[in-house]
């Protein structure tokens, strides 16, 4: 019986956290198109609509939120008022990855800081983040990303390694971008976690990025009627302009600040009380974002600049120490006042 209730609280609260991010998203439904708003959403709603071999750019071989969006629009009814059902069938997909989103997070948060309510602060302070209302909601495949990141940082945390290839063949489905986060953000994990590191979790590691690597390389061929190979993948993802520009660019990007301006000192500034692993990792992946935007910059794209990409990798680390911060001046103001 105690188990019951345990499944049942936690179900609605996953169910709470959809609640809040489809309402977040509802925009998209009612106020706004998104495809005529933003060139990427456009393609990836033609994408669900059409297949990827009816699209000539490198955003075809983003197929998991399109195919789930899909699947979604055939069992949704096909008339919804003012509402537009492939735009609905997009909205719920990516509400669900963000209620899970925000459900790790308070898991992980919860068993790290002092009480549940310090968990439960910090899932809504990444849920009320612009990058979820703007980004990951508005029929873009960030959501994906940034849940399935977050999976892999809870697959270390609880001892789940041999989750990796499932992770990493439904990552690179996802987003390319995906799989040297993962690949950055488990390594480090791995070399920063001193005595509790073992051979069967480099084993894992090892089989991550081969699943990975694979499904890019079997998929991406498919989908072209060619080989094509990572290398061939990257080289095509180059922008062909200055690093240095494309980097300051978006770091310049009001989008990247919109994300940042308050999640990054607020979020560092409580960060003392969170393993030391994971900040590592989140740091590693960080960098690695930094790189792969100076390589291949997109903020005449999506928009959200780099910060975009930061908070697939950090946000939840970010919002979870930003929550504990908070939470310390609650309680320094609460011993003030007796």
């Amino acid at each position: 019986m105690k188990c019951l209730r345990r499944m049942t609280s936690e179900t609605l609260l996953w169910l709470l956290f959809f609640s809040i991010a489809f309402g977040l998203g509802y925009p998209t439904l009612n106020r706004y198109d998104p495809r005529k708003q933003l060139p990427d959403a456009a393609v990836y709603a033609q994408l669900a609509v059409s297949g990827p071999t009816q699209i000539h750019t490198n955003l075809r071989f983003r197929i998991l939120v399109p195919f789930l969006a899909r699947c979604v629009a055939h069992v949704a009814p096909s008339q919804m008022g003012s509402w537009d059902p492939l735009m609905f069938s997009f909205l719920f997909v990516n509400a669900c990855f963000v209620a899970t989103t925000g459900y790790l997070l308070y898991g992980l948060g919860s068993t790290l800081l002092t009480s549940r309510s310090i968990g439960l602060l910090g899932a809504t302070l990444y849920l009320l983040n612009f990058a979820v209302a703007n980004l990951q909601l508005a029929a873009l495949v960030d959501a994906a990303e940034a849940c399935l990141l977050m999976a892999v940082v809870a697959a270390m945390f609880y001892e789940g390694w041999f989750l990796f290839p499932v992770l990493g063949a439904i990552g690179a489905l996802a987003k390319e971008s995906f799989v040297p986060f993962s690949i950055a953000m488990a390594i480090t994990w791995w070399f920063t976690s001193a005595g509790r590191r073992s051979r069967a979790q480099l084993v894992w590691i090892a089989a991550l990025i081969l699943v990975e690597v694979l499904t890019l390389i079997i998929f991406q061929s498919s989908i072209s009627g060619q080989m094509i190979w990572p290398w061939n993948f990257l080289r095509n993802m180059n922008s062909q302009t200055s690093y240095g520009s494309n980097l300051i660019h978006s770091l310049m990007d009001r989008n990247s600040w919109y994300i940042l301006i308050w999640l990054l000192p607020l979020g560092l500034a409580g960060m003392k009380p969170l393993p030391r692993t994971w900040k590592a990792a989140a740091l590693a992946g960080s960098l690695m974002a930094l790189v792969l935007n100076a390589y291949h910059s997109t903020v005449a794209g999506g928009g959200g600049g780099v910060g975009r990409y930061l908070f697939n990798v950090a946000g939840p680390l970010l919002s979870l120490g930003t929550a504990s911060f908070l939470s310390k001046s609650d309680l320094r103001q609460s011993a003030a006042l007796d």
